[in-house]
């Protein structure tokens, strides 16, 4: 039953792109004059966004890995080298545009508060190893007890990942900021299509952390207390509600303006996705899977694909989106209910190939919809591209972005000691990794003074 399921998902799901993907292709590719573009020092800027991409978006996410590792001081190199470089960048190396010469405000304060973050990331992981000079130098006293704040480890953790965001926002920013994108009545649509795209590939990347990484993946089949365990289901329920409400009264102000179709495509939206949240939450209490957070999906998708575009170019991305996204719903539900048939996990605790394609679909989802603002597309239109090979690039930055996160959550891997089937090397045992991980405790005032000062022994 299973195979027969995939084996008929999969093709429906590319054919059923084809055949929209024709539809209408010839709306507006006529042959009208399309206006010359000719980008001003295109390969510097070119060659300046892959090192940002590189050092501010890349980089901190290995300096991320290593501070969830326990790696403290390597983690700390890297942000110093990312720190010099955007400190650097944000002073004589901005992303003009074409128009009056001149970095966007929003992507130059994005520049330094990215530097800002990096630099108090550090204060505060000098500050756990006791290298820190201001510490050392100005309280004496506190340097010798740094040793019994284990809050602040979690606080460096918790900066280093919001570091990665923030590069992410940085490196979304440069293109924006080049081309001279969403100014006046586009800079709405432009937010909402950059963080609703992103919430999709941030919702990507922690299905592959659930799936990934074994003591998560594996919780309800070792844990002996499954009372405190919730089935993944309740919390995406949870955040879809909330988002839900949000979106019902912040896309229309109600009573204030006139109804238009936009506000009645994005505030029904909202209602059903609160709607549908409170129902997800009731199905998943006591550890149940449900299908409700992926029937979401599906109903979302659907009716992105729907919405009427004044360009064709638009309406095919839209509609591709669409199909991602249900996609991303189908493929979780077929997860759930046909292959691990309402269990956690494979009985074996193994990752199953197919569990690998909602992720890879929401990820292709987020990422079209952040190519999907009218300025981008009606660019990509002046230039003479048809919507096949704009989305076939587009794709492909989706494909590089899911490896990306796989690679990351393998290099942690291996970092704490795994194999890549999730196996404990050099014969460790599952407490201890479970113990280091999330448990680091407070130290007794004995075990503090015979610490050394490696912030990678602090869990130990």
């Amino acid at each position: 039953m299973n195979r027969s399921l995939q084996h008929i998902l999969i093709p429906l799901f590319f054919i059923v792109s084809a055949v929209l993907g024709n539809a209408d292709m010839e709306m507006d590719m006529g042959n009208e004059d399309r206006p010359e573009f000719h980008p001003i020092n295109a390969g510097s800027k070119t060659f300046h966004w892959i090192l940002t991409l590189f050092v501010l978006l890349i980089l901190p996410s290995i300096a991320s890995c290593l501070a969830f590792a326990n790696r403290l001081h390597w983690s700390i190199v890297l942000q110093y080298a990312c720190t010099a470089y955007s400190v650097v960048e944000s002073l004589f190396l901005p992303f003009p545009d074409n128009v009056d010469n001149h970095e966007n405000r929003t992507s130059k304060g994005t520049s330094w508060f990215l530097s800002i973050l990096l630099g108090v990331t550090i204060f505060v992981g000098t500050f756990i190893n006791g290298s820190n000079l201001v510490i050392n130098r100005f309280y004496p006293k506190l340097a010798k007890h740094y040793n019994e704040y284990g809050i602040s480890y979690k606080i460096y953790k918790a900066l280093s990942f919001l570091v990665v965001l923030t590069g992410w926002v940085r490196v979304c920013m440069a293109p924006v900021a080049l081309f001279g994108f969403c100014y006046g009545k586009h800079t709405g649509q432009c937010i909402a299509h950059g963080i609703m795209g992103s919430a999709f590939i941030l919702y990507s990347f922690i299905l592959s952390l659930m799936l990934i990484i074994p003591w998560i993946r594996k919780h309800q089949l070792q844990s002996t207390n499954t009372a405190s365990f919730r089935s993944p289901e309740m919390y995406d329920s949870t955040v879809m509600m909330l988002w839900g409400i949000v979106n019902t009264f912040t896309e229309h102000r109600w009573g204030r303006e006139a109804w238009n179709l936009g506000d009645y495509q994005h505030t029904a939206l909202g209602i059903i996705w609160w709607c549908g949240g409170l129902l997800g939450m009731y199905l998943a209490r006591n550890n149940r899977r449900t299908f409700v957070p992926a029937l979401l999906l599906i109903c979302t998708g659907w009716s992105m694909s729907q919405h009427f575009q004044h360009l064709a170019i638009s309406t095919q991305v839209h509609a591709l989106f669409g199909l991602a996204l249900m996609g991303a719903g189908a493929t979780r539900i077929v997860e759930i209910l046909f292959l691990l048939k309402d269990k956690a996990c494979d009985p074996l605790g193994k990752i199953l190939s197919f569990q690998y394609m909602p992720p890879l679909f929401l990820a292709l989802a987020g990422i079209l919809f952040m190519s999907a603002n009218e300025e981008q597309l009606q660019l990509a239109h002046d230039l003479g591209s048809d919507h096949s090979a704009y989305i076939l690039v587009v794709s492909s930055s989706a494909f590089m972005i899911y490896l990306w996160f796989q690679l990351l959550l393998l290099f942690y891997l291996r970092l704490v000691g795994y194999n890549e089937d999730g196996e404990l090397n050099n014969n460790q045992m599952y407490q201890s990794i479970e113990a280091e991980e999330f448990e680091l405790g407070d130290l007794s005032e004995d075990e503090n003074q015979e610490t050394p000062s490696d912030g990678n022994r602090l869990s130990d």
